[in-house]
């Protein structure tokens, strides 16, 4: 008898990375992202090649070399030889999102950036993190000088007054000046992995809604609930993009397990009428 065994969906491949905490697979994760757009790729091709640019780096790094010495090769390499750049003429492009795309163009974003440079860090003993900073992700290095905080969109090393004057518009937009100021050391603390792979497929899950692309919405909230189970906001707007594909039964537990959770919130009045009317077999409003 021939035993056949079928191969993961994308989404089992991906819950897969993401179920432990430890060993918790970040790169390979936001490679897997992809997958929903391109489902022919091979996560494991592309992490060949992440490896060998970074083999690349290390050979060119002297052995003797200190941390900011291998910052300046780091910052050399990636900016300059390889190109890597922010796709400033296409910020919302989704292949920016997409770090085989990352890496044929050599332009992303911030967080895409940031992967890559963490990873050739990483390659030539380098200690580096992402920082989940508010509208801009960031990366900070140890050196033996303390830390660096890097723009990996351009290498820039960052100072505690560019990173305030940067801080000060969501400060304000939030109420969080004067007695209620958060000091910036609390927005400077490195970001789980969980974090931020939720802050990639957050940023494609905007960028689908933008576009009333309902599909590639749902694809991302499905992978939201499996990334983060507890988060019932990302419940909610799952059953919301199963709705509007006509997915009323899928959608109706969705929307019945936020209010389970969540029965005080704003929207909950809302919902509970789009849930009766989900019920019924019709349309109710989408607030």
């Amino acid at each position: 008898m021939t035993l056949r065994f079928e191969a993961p969906t994308a989404l089992q491949y991906f819950a897969s990375l993401v179920a432990e905490d430890p060993g918790f697979a970040l790169l390979e994760a936001a490679i897997s992202v992809a997958q929903d757009y391109y489902p022919g790729l091979d996560p494991q091709g592309v992490l060949a090649q992440v490896d060998a640019l970074g083999e690349r780096l290390k050979r060119r790094v002297p052995a003797d070399a200190v941390a900011l010495q291998k910052l300046r090769f780091l910052n050399r390499y990636f900016f300059q030889d390889l190109g890597f750049a922010g796709n400033v003429n296409n910020y919302y492009d989704p292949r920016n999102s997409y770090l085989h795309e990352v890496l044929a163009m050599r332009r992303g974003i911030p967080i895409t950036l940031a992967l890559l440079y963490i990873e050739l860090a990483t390659h030539i003993g380098l200690s580096a993190r992402g920082v989940s900073f508010p509208g801009h992700f960031l990366v900070k290095l140890r050196t033996g000088k303390g830390e660096v905080v890097i723009d990996p969109l351009t290498g820039q090393s960052l100072s505690r007054s560019d990173l305030e004057e940067r801080l000060t518009p969501y400060r304000r937009a939030r109420g969080l000046t004067g007695d209620f100021e958060i000091p910036l050391g609390l927005f400077l603390q490195a970001a789980a992995p969980r974090e931020v792979i939720a802050r990639l497929l957050r940023n494609l899950k905007e960028i689908h809604r933008s576009a009333d692309d309902a599909p590639r919405l749902l694809a991302v909230c499905e992978r939201l609930v499996v990334l983060l189970p507890q988060a019932w906001d990302e419940r909610r707007d799952r059953g919301l993009a199963r709705a509007a594909l006509g997915m009323d039964d899928a959608a109706a537990a969705d929307l019945a397990a936020y209010l389970e959770h969540q029965p005080d919130a704003e929207d909950a009045p809302a919902l509970r009428e789009r849930l009766r009317a989900l019920a019924h077999g019709r349309d109710g409003p989408l607030h």
